[in-house]
């Protein structure tokens, strides 16, 4: 019988299994022979063979990668490595309904931390167009309705988000919608900040990078502030 709180305090030893293994070696294949997308993997028995192993564990190790987005099995071409899909994973998971408080949390803070830094790529990608559209969403606002508060704040941060030309923030930032709303409707109360929207766009009309990373920090701030109170009334 082992003795109360010993299996606490002494861990146990976890090895990896084979397909973990094969996964690494998988990887440091593809790494060592520079592959491209679109190049064809070796088959599954030479595979095999070279890591002198059963099919079975390799075709788990390929499994693993093509959950990762790195390959994927073609019709006639067999298995191929493809352009990674860095954010497929997080598309899959990415549900207020399975992930727990504190992650979402950190999943809406670092939406916030990301706008805070946007100011380069919209002054760099700025047209005359962009700015009379997001003025025009800022005229609309409309605090007094929940659904339409949240409605509005995704049309407008989405706007920005477009306005960078980068897929990838563009990609995130949809990903990041349900985390936004979610935690934006146990708000108590709309939420303010010195800077609004409509002075956004102002100062993007004609305002520096730095005045609108100021005035983004200064708008997004009440968030911080409620996460905050929420984190002391929790360790209180």
């Amino acid at each position: 019988m082992i003795r109360k709180g010993l299996a606490k305090d002494l861990q146990k030893i976890n090895s990896p299994t084979m397909a973990d293994i094969v996964e690494v070696r998988l990887i440091e294949f593809l790494k060592k022979r520079a592959f491209k997308p679109g190049d064809t993997l070796p088959k599954e028995m030479e595979i095999a063979e070279a890591l002198g192993v059963s099919r079975n564990i390799v075709r788990e190790g390929l499994s693993r990668l093509k959950m990762l987005g790195l390959i994927e099995s073609r019709k006639k071409r067999g298995t191929v490595f493809v352009n990674p899909d860095i954010l497929g994973t997080f598309e899959k998971i990415l549900d207020p309904l399975i992930i727990d408080d504190a992650t979402l949390k950190d999943i809406f803070e670092l939406r916030l931390v990301l706008e805070m830094g946007l100011g380069k790529l919209l002054f760099r990608n700025k047209t005359h167009k962009d700015i009379v559209d997001l003025e025009k969403i800022a005229k609309n606002q409309d605090l007094e309705d929940d659904t339409f508060r949240i409605k509005h704040e995704v049309s407008f941060h989405g706007k920005l988000y477009e306005i960078t030309g980068n897929d990838t923030l563009k990609r995130f930032q949809k990903m990041l919608l349900p985390i936004f709303g979610y935690v934006t409707s146990m708000e108590d109360r709309p939420i303010r900040g010195k800077t609004s929207h409509l002075d956004l766009v102002e100062i993007l009309r004609n305002g520096t990078i730095e005045d609108f990373n100021k005035g983004m920090e200064e708008h997004l701030q009440p968030h911080f502030d409620r996460l905050d109170f929420l984190k002391n009334q929790r360790n209180d």
